[in-house]
């Protein structure tokens, strides 16, 4: 974008009036917000949640951390943190989000232990994938995981979220910073509580006084997101400079829906964020619940089966009359019937505006990049529904398709048709030449490694899958 001037404060008054900006002083705003992982689905979810509140409230402003690299805070910290947000439906919406004002990367050791143990900070959020937890199958610490074995044993700046955050609140003791709350907000089943137990086995081994600390003083609310958000590329890049007449070196898109549904936990003050729609709840079980099996569970099958048939977007796969019959049974006679239904939704116009969502053409939801990190999303997306139908002698046959599409995909990323994104990676391709072997990996599938029901319908179906014609065939199946 050669020529146009960078985003920034000093250029806000230069958008175009059909561009909405933040509607309250940035000079004014307090960061009361810690964030780990400031990727596009937290700049696209929860900082536009807290930017739509600050002219409100201006105490909640985010510090953005980013452990893994320093992309982010290279594009943004030349524009003061602003970004752009495309929201896509039948028309585009361009919004300057402003709620970001300072941006950390993991070399800043003493800056994000300032932020964690200041008393302006209530809050600690984190998106940084469900691989980024260090978790084992069963849910607890992974103690042999490199990084956390790595953070117990040294002192210098920690490597894992968990040893960041049990850094942080040691840090905040003892300078006597007062009770925080530490909110997950990744596509993780019971988050809050899998990240509290981890957070205080780790710092048992680090520290008991501090685990004692935390156990009085922080809490671990769950919480469930929801929002489709493409990854950014260029072309975006390119339409919202022509959008806003200046260059903006990464703004992000999601659709227009957005839902978060926070469990009402809190140690002290809890953000003012129903002005934002999100709802406060007791339970947050039965709204994740949902969310991950019927959005995300019907997202992976899309991913790996519309591979397998040769299409590149969820819109493409949904065009696909075969594909989305196949998906919307899957949903409504397979997944919905394992779910508890959460109190004022229903759950049959609940999967008919997903199937809407899917369709929505203004989004372009590349499939190759829901179908990474496999292994960490199946067991909460679908195993968990097979599971339960298991349990209930429901039948698991459809539920085993999208599972053996996974091993197909596995097999071509062997054969090098594609890249292979997992942190299973090197154990998955092991396998690649016979990849009804990853069915023996507990780590993924848990107890149903030894469940021969299922792994002969996984195995049937992967049969089927050795091509497109036959892989349309099985999906046309009753």
């Amino acid at each position: 974008m050669s020529g146009l001037p960078r985003l920034s404060e000093a250029t806000l008054d230069r958008l175009p009036g059909a561009v909405a900006r933040p509607d309250y002083d940035r000079a004014k705003t307090e960061i009361g917000v810690v964030h780990f992982g400031p990727g596009a689905f937290h700049r696209a979810h929860q900082a536009a949640a807290f930017d739509a509140v600050l002219a409100e409230d201006p105490r909640w402003a985010i510090s953005g951390v980013s452990l893994a690299s320093t992309g982010i805070a290279d594009a943004l910290r030349p524009q003061q943190g602003l970004y752009t947000l495309a929201t896509l439906d039948r028309r585009a919406d361009l919004r300057v989000i402003g709620s970001l004002k300072q941006l950390l990367i993991a070399a800043d050791r003493a800056a994000i232990l300032d932020r964690i143990a200041a008393r302006s900070t209530r809050l600690l959020t984190a998106t940084v994938t469900e691989k980024g937890y260090c978790l084992a199958s069963d849910g607890t610490l992974d103690w042999d995981h490199p990084a956390i074995a790595r953070d117990l044993t040294h002192d210098t700046a920690p490597t894992s979220l968990v040893g960041w955050i049990v850094a942080g609140l040691a840090e905040r003791r003892r300078r006597g910073g007062g009770p925080l709350t530490v909110l997950s907000c990744d596509n993780l089943a019971a988050n809050g509580r899998k990240l509290g137990a981890a957070v205080h086995a780790f710092a048992m081994r680090k520290d008991a006084a501090t685990a004692q600390w935390i156990t009085d003083m922080v809490r671990f609310p769950s919480s469930m997101v929801d929002s489709i958000t493409p990854a950014t590329d260029d072309a975006l890049r390119h339409r919202v400079a022509a959008a806003i007449g200046q260059e903006d070196a990464w703004p992000v898109q999601r659709e227009r829906f957005m839902q978060w549904v926070i469990e009402d936990d809190f140690a002290g003050e809890r953000p003012p964020l129903e002005a934002a729609g999100v709802t406060f709840a007791n339970d947050v079980r039965p709204f994740e619940a949902a969310k991950l099996r019927l959005v995300n569970g019907a997202h992976s099958s899309l991913a790996y089966l519309g591979l397998l048939l040769g299409h590149a977007t969820v819109a493409d796969a949904m065009a696909d009359p075969r594909l989305a019959a196949f998906v919307e049974r899957l949903m409504r006679e397979d997944i919905a019937p394992s779910l508890e239904t959460p109190a004022g939704l229903s759950l049959t116009d609940y999967i008919t505006s997903i199937l809407a969502r899917f369709g929505n053409p203004a989004i372009e939801h590349q499939l190759s990049q829901i179908a990474c990190d496999g292994s960490q999303k199946l067991p909460y997306r679908l195993l968990d529904a097979v599971r339960d139908a298991r349990a209930a002698g429901r039948p698991t046959a459809r539920l085993a398709v999208p599972v053996a599409a996974w091993l197909r995909f596995v097999e071509r990323a062997g054969r090098g048709d594609g890249p292979l994104i997992d942190p299973l990676a090197r154990r998955l391709l092991a396998c690649a030449a016979d990849p009804l072997a990853i069915l023996d990996l507990p780590e993924v599938f848990g107890t149903l490694v030894d469940d021969r029901v299922f792994r002969d319908e996984v195995g049937s179906a992967f049969a089927a899958l050795r091509d497109a014609p036959t892989a349309a065939a099985l999906l046309t199946r009753r």
